[in-house]
């Protein structure tokens, strides 16, 4: 399972044109690499509240789930239009539409990652060394890696780098 935080909740507060190009690369993207993420055995889904986006982008990504939802390799999360603290608001007001128990495995249930294990490792790239209202619920008991390089930046190497010291010290911990 990988979970890439494209877009947060608090990314509607960027300038208007930056949205409608990040957004517009998106589309582009998804409908070029669906295909090719099908043939490499990923799966695509999408996390995050659904509102506010367009229904030509939600088309798409509707479309690049369903080619991809028999796909076992891998388990592409797409954060988009995601915050922690909203996806938390909508687990309760789910529970409270259920009539069901509040419990923490009830919140679990029904989060948007609900599709997904808890993470081990979360790779923060940037020089940022906070969480930015991603997965506050399933960080709980993750490794958390900070990495100085900004997103574009970080490689292969940066990664293999950082997933063997994860493995090393997990093995310690064994």
């Amino acid at each position: 399972y990988l979970t890439l935080y494209a877009f947060s909740t608090e990314n509607w507060r960027r300038p208007k044109k930056e949205i409608k190009f990040l957004f517009k690369l998106l589309e582009e993207y998804l409908i070029k690499k669906t295909n090719e993420l099908n043939q490499k055995n990923i799966k695509f889904k999408f996390i995050g509240n659904k509102k506010l986006l367009s229904k030509k982008l939600l088309k798409i990504l509707s479309n690049s789930e369903k080619i991809t939802k028999n796909n076992k390799l891998l388990q592409l999360n797409l954060a988009l239009n995601y915050g922690s603290k909203s996806e938390l608001v909508n687990a309760v007001n789910l529970i409270k539409k259920k009539r069901i128990t509040f419990s923490e495995s009830n919140i679990t249930k029904n989060l948007y990652t609900n599709c997904s294990p808890d993470p081990d490792l979360l790779i923060r790239t940037g020089n940022t060394n906070r969480l930015s209202n991603f997965l506050l619920w399933q960080l709980a008991y993750s490794e958390i890696y900070f990495e100085k390089k900004l997103w574009p930046d970080f490689n292969k190497n940066d990664y293999n780098r950082i997933l063997k010291n994860f493995i090393i010290i997990s093995l310690c911990k064994v």
